[in-house]
């Protein structure tokens, strides 16, 4: 696959961040007609992406993929780019005592040329880069290019620690993020990459929880991450508990910061390992390959209540209870982890969550293995929220593409498109119908004449949420190597209120 390649200044480690703003009139004149109107659904202004320094390994091929949908009324101005972030500490050694180790002008922004620029909405434009130097990413678009902006970073690795294939979307800042299935075990490097997409330094604490509740350190507190500048920091250096199965919460005290895990195995490859969606009560992990070996469930509930979750799988057919695993009881404060094993028998498969009884917030995340013996790879599902509005995803090729979508309450109809290849290709759009309670492994529409690689975009049309992922699959040496990123809104629009001006404000 023809792909520019991008010249990218050695660096370390980040992630990533997506933000919509809007501006809004002032609020209706007190004692007006005051009858509540229905927000319009108007494109977002501007977006802001931070992709994480991608692999540890000079042997690493990493490509990226960039994606703005079409959206209506977004107007003909605006421009993407994404270039270079400074970094930190490559060896994650920041952690000790909170202060980065960078050159002092870490702070400082860059005016290197811009590493990929999009060239329209609707059509991907890609790049690509090698060896362990290659640095993270910063990028913003605004007006027509904003709306659903979409990067994809896929990095393949022929052999050593997390050999396989490993792929991560570029997403928003926050100031919170959970991550269950981390670990500090002896056969995993796992770091948390932190990104600071702002002006100000970023003050952040990083907190274990382990089988027994949370793990005592005092070293992932008060982490500084200069403004517009990334930091790695390595799991093990944070606490000497070796442990197979943690959760960590990265807890912005001020400002943002875009977050994601590197999960990195000695023997079963590795993946990026994306936040969970916020704790709830009820939880939807979509898309476990149908040919995955063995699924294990990673959970924690972040207060002091206990939470009792019944356990089920949405398959072709229907919702079914995996014999064995009926239930599973989360201890508050505690990471709890169950095997599921071959848990989709060679079907379609999605993990639906549910109270018991008391609805309690959980997190929670898969990680899915293929192959076997010397030749497994892993990859990490987290739940995810409904596909919403739209939802899109960047990378894909006419071969090795995946899409899963299930419905766990009521049917639904999906609209898949598939834009235009990033070298030649006309779009292509079809409707799906999935039945309620069920999951549907798709074989993605690709663009008549399709050159290079493309991009789905997901709209539901009608009945109840859908859920939905995407997996790559590119095997090498036997290695049935495999990334999943789920399919969350793609948060192209903003809920924007009706209101009028009160010039009165001005006479007060």
């Amino acid at each position: 696959m023809n792909r520019t390649t991008l010249s990218l200044i050695a660096g370390a480690t980040a992630l990533a961040a997506v933000t919509g703003f809007a501006v809004l009139s002032a609020p209706a004149t007190p004692g007006a007609d005051t009858t509540a109107k229905a927000a319009a659904q108007l494109p977002v202004e501007r977006t802001s992406l931070l992709c994480p320094a991608p692999s540890l390994s000079d042997i690493a091929e990493t490509s990226y993929t960039s994606f703005t949908p079409v959206t209506k009324g977004t107007g003909s101005g605006g421009k993407a780019d994404l270039r270079v972030a400074p970094q930190e500490s490559k060896d994650g050694s920041n952690a000790g005592g909170g202060k980065g180790k960078g050159d002092g002008k870490s702070g400082e922004r860059k005016t290197e040329k811009p590493v990929l620029t999009p060239k329209e909405p609707g059509k991907p434009v890609t790049g690509d880069t090698s060896g362990a130097e290659s640095p993270a990413l910063v990028g913003t678009a605004d007006g027509r290019f904003a709306p659903g902006w979409t990067v994809q970073e896929t990095t393949e690795v022929a052999a050593g620690t997390g050999r396989g294939l490993q792929g991560v979307n570029c997403t928003a800042p926050d100031t919170s993020f959970w991550f269950p299935g981390a670990s500090t075990a002896a056969d995993r490097t796992d770091y948390v990459h932190l990104t600071n997409p702002d002006d100000s330094a970023a003050v952040v604490d990083i907190e274990l929880y382990g089988k027994d509740g949370a793990l005592q350190s005092t070293v992932g507190e008060g982490i500084t991450v200069q403004p517009h500048s990334s930091d790695p920091v390595l799991l093990s250096t944070l606490t000497d508990e070796q442990q197979a199965d943690l959760t960590v919460h990265v807890n912005v005290r001020s400002g943002r910061v875009g977050a994601a895990v590197q999960a990195l195995d000695d023997k079963l490859g590795g993946d990026w390992l994306a936040a969970s969606t916020d704790p709830s009560g009820s939880l939807v992990l979509p898309g476990i390959p149908k040919d995955a070996t063995s699924a294990r469930l990673i959970a924690f509930t972040p207060g002091d209540a206990d939470a009792d979750l019944k356990v089920r799988l949405a398959s072709p057919s229907g919702l079914i209870t995996p014999a064995g695993h009926e239930t599973v009881h989360v201890k508050g404060g505690m990471t709890t982890a169950v095997d599921l094993g071959d848990v989709t028998r060679g079907e379609a498969g999605s993990l639906v969550l549910t109270p018991t009884d008391r609805s309690v917030p959980v997190v929670a995340a898969l990680r899915v293995v293929r192959g076997k013996g010397d030749k497994q790879e892993t990859a990490f599902i987290p739940a995810t929220r409904p596909v919403g509005t739209r939802a899109t995803s960047a990378d894909n090729s006419a071969k090795g593409s995946t899409l899963s979508l299930t419905a766990p309450g009521r049917s639904a109809t999906v609209e898949v498109t598939a834009s235009a290849g990033s070298e030649g290709g006309t779009p292509v759009s079809k409707t799906y119908t999935i039945k309620a309670g069920t999951t549907q492994d798709i074989q993605p529409p690709v663009p008549s004449g399709l050159k290079g690689t493309y991009a789905l975009t997901v709209e539901p049309k009608s009945g109840g949420p859908v859920y939905g992922a995407r997996t790559l699959a590119a095997t090498e040496g036997g290695v049935p190597g495999f990334t999943v990123q789920t399919l969350p809104d793609d948060r192209g629009t903003v809920a924007v209120p009706e209101a009028d001006e009160d010039l009165s404000v001005l006479q007060k």
